[in-house]
Parts: C-alpha cells; sequence; structure tokens
C-alpha cells in the first residue's frame, strides 16, 4: 500500500483564477519507508506538492491518499490525527526570535502532544537530550541553550531539521533544507535526514534544487516542471538530456560548481550517499 499517493491531482491557490493551476494532474506513489527527492525550476511546484500532501491546500480535481486513508473525507478530529503522523518542514522554519533553541527543537513534538504539555514544555523542555541528540547530527549541540536570533540563517535552518528528527513522524516532507547551506553541510544535512528515516522506518519527501545532491543522495528523483511530472525514475536513469529539458529556459539554475562543470549534468557528484552520522534514537 502507497504511504501516500497523488491520482491525477491539481490544485490553484485560493482566490486564483479557475485555470490557474499550480499542480497539474500530477500523479505520484510513495511507499512506506521510501526516500526520494523532488527537483525542478522555481515555480514548478515542488512546494504546492508538499502542502498538498499534507492537506494544507484543497484540490481541484484528483485524489489524494494519505496513509491508506483519504483526508479530505474525514472530520476534524480525524484530520487533526492523520496530520500528527506527519511533519512538514518549511524552506524556513518559523522558529520564534526570543526562544530558546532546545525549546524550538522540541516543538516538532507539539503535534502529538496535549495542550498541557505543550504549554509546560515552553518552560520546561521535556527532552534535553533528544533535542541534543537530533542537533549534533547537525553540529548544533553546543546551541542547545541558545537564543534562535543568534543563530545564523544556516544554523536556523538546521535547527529547523533538527525537528524533524525529533517529531517521530511516519511521513517527513522537507522543503528546500540545504537553501543557506555551504556544501559540506548540505552533505551532512541530507546525510542525516536519510539515515534518520531510515532507522525509524519513515518516509522522505525531500525537494531540492541541487540536482547534484540529489542524483547522489536519493535512488529515485522525480522531476516537475510548470506543475506537472515530467520524469519519475530511478536517480541512475535521469539522464543530462533529461534534465536540460527539465530546467529549459531556466538554465541558471543549473549553477556551475568550482570546477567548472555544470552539477547534475556531466558533474562528479560532490555529496556522496551516505556519511557518518550519529545514531537517531
Amino acid at each position: 500500500m502507497s504511504h501516500l499517493a497523488l491520482n491525477a491531482v491539481s490544485v490553484r491557490y485560493p482566490g486564483a483564477s479557475a485555470d490557474a493551476f499550480v499542480l497539474r494532474e500530477a500523479n505520484l506513489s510513495v511507499a512506506r519507508g521510501e526516500a526520494l527527492a523532488v527537483i525542478g525550476p522555481s515555480g514548478a511546484g515542488k512546494t504546492t506538492l508538499l502542502l498538498a500532501a499534507v492537506c494544507a491546500l484543497p484540490l481541484a480535481s484528483g485524489d489524494l491518499s494519505l496513509m491508506g486513508q483519504r483526508p479530505w473525507t474525514l472530520s476534524r478530529r480525524s484530520l487533526h490525527a492523520l496530520r500528527a503522523r506527519l511533519f512538514l518542514a518549511p524552506q524556513t522554519p518559523p522558529l520564534p526570535p526570543r526562544q530558546r533553541v532546545v525549546t524550538a527543537v522540541l516543538a516538532g513534538r507539539l503535534s502529538q502532544q496535549g495542550l498541557a504539555a505543550s504549554l509546560r514544555s515552553l518552560f520546561y523542555p521535556s527532552d534535553i537530550p533528544a533535542a541534543r541528540n537530533a542537533l549534533a547530527h547537525f553540529d548544533l549541540a553546543d546551541k542547545l541553550f541558545e537564543r534562535v536570533d543568534r543563530l545564523s540563517s544556516g544554523e536556523r535552518q538546521r535547527v529547523g531539521l533538527a525537528r524533524a528528527l525529533v517529531s517521530g513522524a511516519e511521513l517527513l516532507l522537507i522543503d528546500e533544507p540545504l537553501s543557506a547551506l555551504d556544501p559540506a553541510r548540505a552533505g551532512q544535512a541530507i546525510a542525516s535526514l536519510r539515515t534518520a528515516a531510515r532507522e525509524s522506518g519513515a518516509t522522505l519527501i525531500t525537494t531540492l534544487h541541487q540536482v547534484e545532491v540529489a542524483r547522489a543522495s536519493f535512488e529515485r528523483i522525480v522531476g516537475l516542471r510548470a506543475g506537472r511530472v515530467m520524469f519519475d525514475l530511478p536517480a541512475a536513469k535521469v539522464s543530462d538530456a533529461m534534465l536540460r529539458e527539465l530546467y529549459a529556459d531556466h538554465e541558471d539554475e543549473l549553477t556551475p560548481d568550482r570546477q567548472g562543470a555544470t552539477p547534475g549534468i556531466g558533474a562528479s557528484p560532490p555529496v556522496p550517499a551516505r556519511m557518518p552520522v550519529a545514531t537517531f534514537r
């Protein structure tokens, strides 16, 4: 059974014209425990795909199955319980500036806690070792009690990823996790997410601009352009010609690397598929 399945799903944003679709008849089936990367140029609909998957946007047409259920047919209470089993990490994590990092990380569990436990955790963090362990995956354990507004943009992005590791979610949807990270940190972040998902049995879907990272770190890649799925293939079968077609008129997003080769097109992937990381709890 698919953990997530989109069948001819079209999505437009509220208030948009009737034909202004951001996703157009998208089909996608993801098995439990699978990991895949979604790539494509800016405006392709990658973030919209994740928002539709977590039921944050209604469907204009098509059908969505999430963990064996059709979420848009559920009661509000049942839908809330379903959403508690997944975690969406936005590209810019919503971190209150005066909050301590430990509290920000443990907020990844709020959807699974009652109101009383959530409020108590704001003042008395409930599982400091888990937060420290998650931060250690991203070399941030020493920032445990730092204030969020004293972190760099890259550090804040990694705190947002540490949230995913403590969430205990069955389905992790990570939107552009590398936008504020240098290549070394990017490799570490993807390896940590892959390891955490594999060890917990979670399904992982990550949107990426970095084609070379997607090729090196994921076995399956989905190419999205203008809201349509252009290909859905094992990474080894994604050819340079496919990438050129996917990024046609957006060639600047295939930025040359330091050696002058275009990442994903004839370049050697700089990020290994796996890196040694600490064990996920």
